[in-house]
């Protein structure tokens, strides 16, 4: 059971996730003020301003720098770990949302004149650049902040 007691010790893990909750909790209150609607799936939902992933990684590879050392090779591997999330969520997800809405077009228009019945494809799946350059931004700022 002492690694229970080491994880729930791990503040670079805790602060990751706080950075991830914030973000998260950032796009529930973007969308009541710009889209001025209380919209609580937000919280647990992908795609949007700012990256929660983005958040997470560089978060934690921002407390592994100010812990191990910006020239230690576990922060070389969490800053790769982290460029690879990014580029995922600024490239190949956001890519799978723009092909979902155009997938969504086709179904619709079926479903108007054959009466297909199929399930709406979720399209905010990936974030713009801006998107993941703020989370990047609130992971440095978190982990700074609480490390």
């Amino acid at each position: 059971m002492a690694f229970v007691n080491e994880i729930i010790s791990n503040k670079i893990l805790w602060i990751s996730l706080l950075a991830w909750f914030i973000a998260q909790f950032m796009k529930v209150i973007i969308t009541i003020v710009w889209g001025k609607r209380l919209d609580l799936t937000r919280f647990v939902g992908s795609g949007g301003m700012p990256s929660s992933h983005s958040a997470l990684v560089v978060s934690m590879a921002t407390s592994i720098g100010y812990s191990e050392g910006f020239n230690s090779p576990l922060f070389a591997l969490s800053v790769a770990v982290a460029l690879v999330v990014m580029y995922d969520a600024a490239g190949v997800r956001r890519a799978a949302g723009k092909q979902a809405a155009v997938l969504n077009e086709i179904v619709a228009e079926l479903q108007a004149h054959r009466g297909i019945t199929e399930e709406k494809l979720k399209e905010l799946l990936g974030h713009t650049p801006i998107e993941v350059i703020a989370g990047a931004i609130l992971g440095i700022i978190v982990s700074t902040l609480f490390l």
